[in-house]
């Protein structure tokens, strides 16, 4: 994925920890369990090396300052998850010297030189290791009660901050970027940030304890003990890396082709209709088949590999509870060490391979997440759209009189496509906007609505430079009814009234009545409550734009703006669509963008475009006269004969 890093000066993270100064494949969310351990409780798991950060200190350094506003609960879930740990760690020393004692007693009870058991410091020994593990249990509780809030709300505020940028960014960004690695920042990578702070976090602070505060009690207990323990580690490493290095490439096939899988069943479900259409079932089924087999062969080979994990771990963990047991019995004899301590060490050894295990895959975790987090502060640090004016002008004064003056544009400052244009419009003109598909016809909208900002002269609004208003103030001056037309899940009557958000239920029915939407409504299920699915895919496309002209006639905007408006429908549709746009358009300035030269005979001013230049302009009688570009457009879409244009 390339990612383009801007300069926004904008954005500025909490101040906190750290110093001032994110397919799209994201990092994985996966937590496997443990693959290490010595009878561990956990399945076995490998976890992925995935996509790694190009700058894992400065990504992690903003990270922290991220969550600066939280530090207090950070530290409140360090301090609470360390104690946690403590408190279990103790506990095992506490159950071995009450085996001591209890194994002392029976011996002294069958000897008949001893008191027998003490029930008394058995049972004391008993509460007091229930009481550490319960408060050790409710620690963990709270410092997990407190890091979901937190993870939740820094997830919350990196959504929020994401939408807010996304309206700040300039069009350019999007037409570079595709919709899918905008979309992977909100779900992926937010999503693999919230899973390290709810999870790793916490469990590199207990894994780090436990390793330490184990260690040490283990060496207190016996040093040559936790010497055998210790030279088995390397044997248990070197043959999970053995395992993982066969395993790691058919876990990438897997990932990679389960891709595959999805993509062709979306692509084929999506074109479902065009694919039967062509017959093309038979081979969409061979080409699934095929993908399906390589991931079949992929999956399998990754379980069984992975699946030898646990085996190969018992069996070490056997052998290695085996040489703890000889060693301890053998120096219990010689009492170097007492028989509870032997049980205290089995448990500290079960207790000391799994926060290993665990620290090999948070390293991974963290490289990750700091993959995710570096995608994020990159979008969050995209170059914005120009700085709103401090004092705009209202949009509420606005007549309709537009001008363009010695306009430039260029979608690169190398390339400029739109030369020193200069056009006027008074209030009530219909401009049309004409030329061949990829003339550059859009662009002229796209400058009217501050989407793009010109590189050179001006685009006044009743001589107010369009940039001294608002870019929200600005575009609600304009309507537009766009060639792809766009509606939302929800009602007929919620689509519509999505041009006017205060309007009454009576408006509404007043404007699909002009834009003839009235005419099949009722026709269909509960009428104007009729319920669109998310592709509006249950009603047809001239339908869809029906609609998308009521929402334009209920704006009652003071500029419309009409980009091939009719072309989705029947001739007689379009004839009707026309006539409402005629009296729509009264007293209204309008932009028409049309291929269709019948639909705009008689605008007042014609736009005539190609390769991005505005190659001549006027009305349709003046440019038929001159026998240029326009009339070799006109006479190619309504004469049968060959027009040779001329100079």
């Amino acid at each position: 994925m390339s990612q383009q890093t801007g300069n926004n000066t904008n954005y500025k993270p909490s101040s906190g920890f750290g110093n001032s100064g994110s397919s799209s494949s994201s990092a994985s969310s996966a937590r496997p369990g443990s693959p290490f351990g010595f009878g561990g409780h956990r399945g076995p798991g490998i976890q992925m090396q995935g996509e790694k950060a190009r700058d894992f200190k400065g990504t992690m350094r903003k990270f922290l300052q991220y969550i600066g506003a939280f530090k207090v609960q950070v530290i409140t879930v360090m301090v609470f998850a360390a104690l946690s740990t403590v408190f279990m760690i103790v506990g095992p020393k506490i159950i071995g010297r009450a085996t001591t004692r209890l194994f002392e007693g029976v011996l002294g009870h069958i000897s008949g030189t001893g008191q027998g058991i003490d029930f008394g410091y058995i049972g004391n020994m008993v509460l007091l290791a229930a009481g550490l593990y319960l408060l050790s249990a409710v620690l963990s509780y709270i410092q997990g009660w407190v890091m979901t809030g937190v993870s939740m709300k820094i997830t919350y505020r990196l959504r929020k901050d994401i939408s807010e940028k996304i309206n700040r960014l300039p069009l350019k960004y999007f037409d570079r970027t595709t919709q899918g690695e905008v979309q992977s920042r909100v779900t992926n990578d937010i999503d693999a940030i919230n899973q390290t702070l709810n999870q790793s976090l916490t469990q590199i602070i207990t894994s780090v304890t436990t390793v330490l505060g184990v260690l040490i009690m283990m060496f207190t207990i016996s040093w040559i003990m936790t010497l055998v323990t210790l030279l088995i580690i390397p044997l248990s490493f070197i043959l999970i890396m053995v395992v993982i290095k066969r395993s790691q490439k058919f876990f990438r096939q897997q990932q990679q082709y389960l891709g595959h899988v999805n993509g062709h069943v979306e692509e084929i479900y999506g074109g479902h209709n065009v694919m039967r259409a062509f017959n093309g079932e038979k081979k969409s089924f061979e080409k699934f088949g095929n993908l399906n087999n390589v991931l079949y062969n992929a999956v399998w080979k990754s379980q069984f590999l992975s699946g030898m994990m646990m085996p190969i771990m018992f069996f070490i963990g056997n052998l290695g509870y085996v040489a703890v047991t000889i060693l301890g019995s053998w120096l219990a004899i010689q009492g170097r060490m007492q028989v509870g301590d032997i049980l205290a060490f089995i448990l500290y050894v079960r207790s000391f391979m799994q926060p290993i295990s665990s620290l090999a895959n948070i390293s991974n975790v963290l490289q990750q997440t700091a993959a995710s987090a570096e995608r994020v502060f990159e979008f969050l640090e995209e170059e914005e759209e120009a700085r709103e004016t401090v004092a705009p002008a209202s949009p509420l004064q606005v007549s309709g009189e537009v001008e363009f003056k010695n306009v430039n544009f260029g979608y690169s400052g190398d390339q400029i496509i739109i030369k020193d244009f200069s056009a006027k419009v008074s209030k009530g003109q219909k401009i049309a906007i004409v030329g061949p598909t990829g003339a550059g016809k859009t662009t002229i909208v796209k400058l009217l609505m501050r989407f793009y900002d010109v590189n050179g002269g001006g685009i006044f609004l009743d001589d107010k430079n369009i940039k001294d208003f608002t870019r929200q103030g600005l575009r609600s001056v304009f309507g537009m009814v766009l060639q792809d037309t766009w509606l939302y899940n929800g009602t007929i009557m919620e689509n519509i009234r999505y041009g006017r958000q205060d309007a009454t239920d009576q408006q509404v029915i007043e404007s699909a009545k002009i834009a003839y939407v009235d005419q099949f409504v009722h026709a269909l299920p509960d009428g104007y409550k009729y319920i669109l699915n998310e592709e509006s895919s249950n009603i047809s496309q001239g339908q869809k734009q029906l609609i998308t002209i009521a929402r334009a006639i209920l704006a009652d905007p003071k500029i419309l703006i009409l980009d091939e408006a009719t072309s989705s429908v029947d001739t007689r549709t379009e004839l009707l669509i026309q006539a409402a746009m005629d009296n729509l358009m009264k007293n209204r300035t309008s932009f028409i963008i049309a291929h269709r030269l019948s639909t705009i005979k008689d605008a007042d001013l014609i736009l005539v475009m190609d390769n991005g230049d505005i190659v001549e302009q006027g009305n349709h009688k003046d440019l038929l006269a001159k026998k240029g570009f326009y009339a070799s457009l006109y006479y190619s879409q309504f004469e049968n004969h060959k027009f040779l244009a001329t100079d």
